[in-house]
């Protein structure tokens, strides 16, 4: 690695790190620096990726809907150093944690998805007493 880059207190190669990766978070292993980027070895999945158009987030109408899909078990990524923050305790099981995740955003969705409901509602109500 670099001078300018060990200078910065960048995460060395075998050192485990917090990962923002296209929405998801991951607990990762750095195996390597590919010029400004690190090759993150992923362990465990934190927050499960957002799905739609990040451009238009909670658009449903938008021309393509992305499904995004959690980086796999020992899935490679580069990303940049300010995606990345030391990871310190346990590393969850890969398979525990992608199902956590997944559940977390099943019941995120959920969640807004009764908000809107109930936002309707009182919206139908106003409407009628104006």
């Amino acid at each position: 690695m670099e001078a300018s880059q060990t200078e910065k207190n960048l995460p060395q190669p075998g050192e485990r790190v917090r990962m923002s990766y296209k929405s998801g978070v991951y607990v990762g292993e750095v195996t390597e620096w590919s010029g400004a980027r690190a090759v993150v070895k992923v362990l465990a999945v934190l927050k499960h990726p957002e799905q739609g158009d990040l451009h238009h987030p909670y658009d449903p109408d938008v021309p393509m809907f992305h499904e995004r899909r959690a980086l796999s078990y020992t899935e490679k990524a580069l990303a940049p150093a300010r995606d990345l923050q030391p990871h310190t305790g346990a590393v969850p099981d890969y398979k525990e944690s992608l199902q956590r995740a997944l559940q977390q955003e099943l019941a995120a969705l959920d969640k807004l998805e009764r908000w809107a409901a109930r936002g309707l509602e009182q919206l139908q109500r106003l409407k009628n007493e104006y």
